[in-house]
């Protein structure tokens, strides 16, 4: 962090002109007050979505295109100081989309909401499941002896299916799969776990 405010500090003083904006990618450093700051230049952070797991795909590019700025459209979530004027607010959006493209849409929130985003949202909940559901079916085959293909067979559908139906609503869950839902939470998820989206 120490690096990002002398960074930004010589970057500021001798390369920006009157007017510019300083565009990060993570919004930690900017939440935390450690860029460099100076009056005559905006500062402004954009972080991509990567493409949707609800995404429509139909081209091939599509497909192989899993972390964005490629053939698969994503979206972009961004802040930028709330003085800023709208033009280069334009100009700013008009830059997040030329380095995300292709971009669906820019979302616009505060810093603050940013880094609850990336990387409370993302980090610390998404991608811990995400390697919790590497590590279960690791246990699935070498602790309970289930065929390998068979358990990730198994969970990549299911994986689907748990998705759609929590996020979207696509399907009720059957009242055995929230018997066994609940006995997760109760098993792996500790009752204070919301304490994460606390400021401290």
């Amino acid at each position: 962090m120490v690096t990002h405010s002398r960074v930004t500090r010589g970057i500021e003083r001798r390369q920006m002109k009157p007017c510019s904006i300083l565009l990060t990618l993570d919004p930690a450093a900017a939440y935390a007050g450690l860029l460099a700051k100076r009056d005559d230049v905006v500062q402004a952070v954009a972080h991509p979505c990567h493409p949707s797991v609800f995404l429509e795909r139909t081209a091939k590019e599509e497909w192989a295109d899993t972390f964005g700025g490629q053939g698969a459209p994503q979206n972009v979530v961004a802040a930028i100081d709330e003085d800023a004027p709208a033009a280069t607010r334009d100009a700013a959006e008009a830059t997040i989309r030329t380095i995300y493209a292709p971009v669906i849409d820019v979302h616009w929130v505060t810093v603050k909401q940013l880094a609850i985003l990336e990387p409370t949202l993302v980090e610390t909940v998404a991608c811990m499941i995400g390697t919790l559901l590497n590590e279960a079916p690791h246990e699935t085959v070498h602790t309970a002896g289930v065929p390998e293909e068979a358990a990730k067979a198994m969970l990549f559908g299911h994986v689907q299916i748990a998705l759609t139906n929590a996020l979207r609503g696509s399907n009720p869950f059957s009242e055995a799969c929230e018997i066994a839902i609940q006995y997760g939470k109760d098993t792996i998820i500790k009752d204070d776990w919301k304490k994460i989206f606390d400021d401290s």
